[in-house]
């Protein structure tokens, strides 16, 4: 089910998401984006970069970012922007938790604004803002 705009009122909370980060999730994502750099699939090449381990890459972060909102609002949603600024890195043996609140709502246009980040026990993995255009619902459709 899809949630439509007249659902919403600003100050609402997203349903959270939990993504139990491992190292196949984190390769996944890289292979997945075609993002072939050593930091994001090879231990060894990431500890001589200066990291502890191996570490998700932004094109994965941003794709939970995107997966996490229509999971939320549901398949009828279309995600229009997502602007996101990465913050501490995600490294295997984490859990990384997705939450946001409905920060702004325009009836006229079915466009909601949101509020998010994605945290982890080191800290904000990323922040961000997202805008989203949902069904208007009622009546009118």
């Amino acid at each position: 089910m899809t949630l439509t705009i007249r659902d919403l009122a600003e100050g609402d909370a997203l349903t959270p998401m939990v993504i139990a980060v491992t190292a196949t999730v984190i390769v996944a994502g890289a292979v997945a984006t075609r993002d072939f750099m050593p930091v994001h699939h090879d231990k060894a090449y990431a500890e001589s970069q200066g990291a502890p381990d191996i570490f998700m890459n932004i094109l994965s972060s941003n794709a939970y970012c995107s997966r996490f909102l229509t999971d939320w609002a549901g398949p009828e949603a279309v995600v229009r922007r997502v602007a996101i600024r990465l913050g501490v890195p995600v490294f295997p043996n984490s859990t990384l938790t997705f939450t946001g609140t409905v920060s702004s709502i325009d009836v006229a246009t079915a466009t909601v604004e949101i509020t998010l980040q994605a945290s982890t026990p080191m800290g904000d993995h990323l922040t961000g803002t997202a805008s989203l255009c949902l069904p208007r619902g009622g009546a009118s459709g």
